[in-house]
């Protein structure tokens, strides 16, 4: 995302008591409209191979930071593809709470100590959250893993990182490729509960681990998943640049449908009952059932007009 370079101000002095002012002619007024228009297309060509990804913490924009123009047409093709993804969002929410719940009723999921672990660690978190303690901290440690995952996309699609930076006003990451994945990945990637989960991975393949590690990955996967999930809720209202420049209806349409399935995605890897397959075949069928329900609506329309 390419942003305007600071605005210089130049400070001078004049000579004598007083300077007379003159009125500007026509030719004046437009030779300086031209300069002004040069000068914003050269500035635009010097920062096209630089983009800027950005997380603005406290709502103020970013001095100097301008949103690229948007053709009318890029607009309207991103509400439409918005539009387009709403009901894969139902589909995918409907599966979750159904397969959840089947879970949790037929085979008493919420017996399940991984399940209590998860929990317990989404408790601890929640609580933590909004008592305050150590609040500085923890937005240090959001803003810090919300550029770790844009630098993390950045060289997934090998592009180049040349300047990042963090601190509690806001952070950034100054690259020559950015896209809709680079954008909004930190918005749905818990980036600390999944280095918990590698480095877990990692650790057992070097040597066994004791029964008393699967508890304490469950707690990390809950408490980070939990500190993932309330921090974005509260960063999302702040007007962040990374939701603007791929339109933020859409941004908001993917990061739902993303943190969902990513959400599912840990269930069913915590629950056995669940399971993979299970969820792709449920989901399968409840977007058969959906599209024979929109089909049975668009009929009953039609014969009826």
């Amino acid at each position: 995302m390419a942003r305007t370079p600071k605005k210089q101000i130049r400070l001078g002095s004049t000579t004598g008591n007083a300077r007379r002012r003159r009125r500007q002619t026509f030719s004046e007024v437009l030779s300086k409209a031209n300069a002004r228009a040069h000068d914003r297309i050269n500035r635009r060509l010097n920062q096209r191979d630089l983009k800027h990804v950005r997380a603005a913490i406290a709502g103020s924009a970013v001095l100097g930071y301008e949103d690229p123009p948007t053709g009318m047409l890029t607009r309207v093709s991103r509400w439409i593809l918005g539009l387009v993804l709403l009901p894969l969002c139902w589909i995918t929410t409907w599966t979750f709470f159904q397969q959840f719940s089947d879970a949790t009723l037929d085979h008493a999921f919420w017996k399940m100590p991984s399940f209590w672990y998860f929990a317990t660690g989404v408790l601890l978190m929640t609580g933590w959250f909004f008592c305050g303690l150590l609040r500085s901290f923890f937005l240090y440690l959001y803003v810090l893993g919300h550029e770790l995952t844009h630098i993390l996309s950045i060289w997934a699609f090998r592009g180049r990182v040349s300047d990042w930076g963090v601190s509690l006003d806001g952070g950034y990451v100054t690259t020559n490729k950015s896209n809709i994945f680079i954008a909004l990945s930190p918005y749905f990637i818990p980036l600390w509960a999944a280095l918990g989960v590698l480095v877990y991975l990692l650790l057992g393949i070097a040597f066994p681990l004791p029964p008393v590690s699967d508890k304490i990955l469950f707690g990390w996967v809950g408490f980070f998943w939990a500190f993932h999930l309330l921090w974005t809720l509260w960063m999302i209202p702040r007007d962040q640049p990374d939701l603007r420049e791929n339109g933020t209806f859409l941004s908001l349409v993917i990061i739902y449908l993303a943190n969902q399935l990513v959400l599912a995605g840990l269930l069913c890897a915590a629950a056995k009952p669940l399971g993979f397959g299970e969820f792709g075949e449920e989901w399968m069928a409840n977007a058969a059932r959906s599209m024979e329900g929109v089909l049975r609506v668009v009929r009953e329309i039609r014969y009826g007009l």
